[in-house]
């Protein structure tokens, strides 16, 4: 038989473990903060996490008591408000402030706790993500535009996806097929000047799977085989269902209003990207659900990314650019946690959504399959891998020159 506080513990463990995994915290992060919270609750533990399954096993010092617990677990999307708010908590446990059964419950009140940003501010991040994505793409104006109006359009089908599960279970293919429907009937009756590719990836770059990539990547790099594995290959299928569902939707949209030859507009300035690298970061800030009070170091990771990136690829050329980009951000990030006292993830994503190739990946997977280029792309296939594998490697030397705080 278990004794109660034994129970309490373990029950405490495997909650906490399941929060933080829906909260989307990679899976070799995830098993290094449960060991160290199991070994400051005075137990023993070994972790077993994927993106689909989670396996723990706790016992005490002699094994007078064992738990196994495993279960089947969707994966996590990101909510950086929840992930510090519950981070708090399990430092307040550690303290002796709180009780475990005190924090028990207070897992389960942040878990229910609504989301500080109302629907129209998520819509209108939306836009901006949109918006701000075709400025950094420098193309023109009228994509910043159309693109910002697809968006929207996008998160009407996210919005009905919430209460219907047929819709979420096609969600991805659905939103790129209606964009691309809606952008050539944009090209048709509105404006010839609209780039309707780019709008098209521009309005779905939210669902992009770079970052998923990114961390697939690094948990393989943290030979964590499994995780890694199964999270590139959820990442790559995403992917494939947006370009499918892209493909279709401008099929259908050629057939049902013609095609329309393209006028292209005047380019925007490069000058633009700083602003739109301060509208995405802005934007991601309420898609990821971040608290307001980590706004100005989550605004500052994205220019840091942006600024040591452009620099490195100026002097260099792209790939060691995101390696320096990825070294900032990494440093930036570890001496957050050192001085906000709050998980290093907080302000790494959104320095990383900056430099991660998805949409290279995407343009990549267009090229390879109609021969055809929406946007300027020279190897990009090729270009893709090496970022990926630099924005690791920039991570990896960044936790040997300033190690994190915090497992998170």
């Amino acid at each position: 038989m278990y004794t109660a506080d034994f129970n309490h513990k373990r029950k405490f463990i495997v909650k906490l473990g399941k929060m933080l995994h829906k909260y989307g915290t990679p899976a070799y992060r995830l098993e290094a903060h449960l060991a160290e919270l199991t070994t400051h609750l005075g137990l023993k533990g070994s972790f077993i996490i994927s993106p689909t399954s989670m396996t723990f096993v706790l016992w005490t010092e002699g094994h007078e008591q064992e738990y196994t617990h495993a279960s089947r677990v969707n994966p996590g999307d990101l909510d950086l408000g929840a992930l510090s708010r519950t981070d708090e908590l399990v430092d307040q446990v550690l303290q002796g402030k709180v009780s475990i059964n005190e924090a028990d419950a207070l897992l389960d009140a942040i878990d229910t706790r609504p989301s500080s940003y109302g629907k129209l501010a998520t819509a209108v991040a939306m836009m901006a993500s949109g918006g701000a994505f075709a400025m950094l793409m420098a193309t023109s104006w009228n994509d910043v535009l159309w693109s910002s109006l697809l968006s929207l359009v996008v998160y009407l089908f996210m919005l009905w996806a919430a209460y219907s599960p047929r819709i979420a279970n096609m969600l991805e293919p659905l939103v790129a097929l209606a964009a691309g429907i809606v952008a050539c009937a944009i090209s048709a009756y509105i404006d010839p000047g609209i780039n309707i590719r780019l709008a098209v990836l521009s309005a779905i770059i939210a669902f992009i799977p770079g970052l998923a990539l990114t961390i697939g990547f690094a948990e393989l790099a943290a030979r964590h085989l499994v995780s890694g594995n199964a999270r590139i290959m959820d990442a790559l299928m995403l992917l494939f269902k947006l370009y499918f569902g892209a493909l279709l939707g401008i099929e259908i949209g050629f057939a049902l209003f013609g095609v329309v030859d393209f006028v292209k507009p005047p380019p925007i300035s490069h000058h633009f990207a700083w602003l739109a690298v301060g509208i995405l970061v802005s934007a991601l800030i309420v898609l990821f659900k971040s608290r307001g009070k980590y706004t100005l170091w989550s605004l500052a990771a994205g220019f840091i990314a942006y600024g040591v990136s452009f620099s490195g690829a100026t002097l260099f050329d792209a790939t060691i650019g995101a390696f320096l980009g990825a070294f900032a951000v990494g440093l930036y990030s570890n001496l957050f946690t050192r001085l906000a006292n709050a998980p290093a993830v907080i302000v790494a994503m959104h320095g990383l959504i900056v430099l991660v190739p998805g949409s290279k990946t995407y343009i990549g997977l267009n090229s390879l399959i109609s021969g055809q280029d929406f946007v300027v792309s020279d190897r990009v296939g090729q270009q893709t891998f090496l970022i990926l594998m630099a924005l690791v490697a920039g991570l990896i030397f960044a936790n040997v020159a300033l190690p994190p705080k915090k497992s998170l």
